[in-house]
């Protein structure tokens, strides 16, 4: 019995990882939609957070499946625990992307300011390495290597801070107006996305010491994220 419960761990931590590699795919593509003016690749990435919600739900179900018949206790249990928080800020960090995706179809007949596409780039970058980054240091259980998370939050900030500056600064136009006004949601939706892979690195840290702690203030996820994930329909 319980190389079989050790089995269902395992697999449920494949599947984390799985889920992470489709959020990665929905990020990029997200983005590449903004950058190109792409509604075709707009209604794809909104389409694909379908993928993402079927895997979110398996997961939910497959871990309140585990602990009806197992009884985790110690490590077992943080485990269990933190999977089940990993796979909500995944489907949130999915849910953020739609929300990219869905301004984008809004907007896509205004000229966009490259200074504000280019630090988009630059946000998804970092947005990605910290998804990698918080999903390995997750395997590894590498306390050390999800504390680094912090720092490259803070360049996710500061990129959302130097958006909010610039779009302030367009002018008078209203077309530009409304376009800037849409992009700092989007600059917003990519500094949360990097919010919630500072979560799961402290879902890390959570299961190697055994209690939990926030790396800083501004990871912690706002009532209207935790609200809204419960009936997974913010943005499906």
């Amino acid at each position: 019995m319980r190389v079989t419960f050790q089995e269902e761990l395992d697999q449920l931590e494949a599947s984390l990882q799985e889920e992470g590699e489709l959020v990665l795919r929905v990020l990029r593509g997200a983005l590449n939609a903004l950058a190109q003016r792409d509604i075709e690749l707009a209604d794809e990435v909104i389409a694909f957070d379908d993928d993402v919600d079927r895997r979110y739900v398996a997961i939910e179900g497959a871990i309140e499946s585990l602990l009806a018949r197992q009884t985790p206790v110690a490590t077992d249990l943080r485990l269990v625990l933190a999977l089940l928080h990993m796979n909500l800020h995944l489907e949130r960090m999915a849910d953020y992307c739609v929300t990219i995706a869905k301004l984008t179809k809004l907007v896509y007949g205004i000229t966009p300011d490259p200074k504000l596409i280019e630090a988009f780039q630059e946000m998804g970058v970092r947005d990605e390495e910290m998804i990698r980054a918080s999903l390995d240091s997750f395997v590894e259980r590498d306390l050390a290597a999800a504390e680094t998370l912090v720092d490259l939050d803070e360049l996710v900030d500061r990129g959302n801070r130097r958006v909010v500056q610039h779009v302030l600064a367009l002018g008078s136009n209203p077309a530009l107006r409304e376009w800037g006004l849409r992009m700092i949601i989007v600059s917003r939706c990519l500094e949360r996305i990097g919010d919630h892979a500072v979560d799961i690195g402290e879902q890390t840290a959570y299961l190697v010491t055994g209690e939990f702690r926030e790396f800083t203030d501004a990871s912690h996820v706002e009532d209207d994220d935790s609200s809204s994930n419960n009936s997974n329909t913010s943005n499906t």
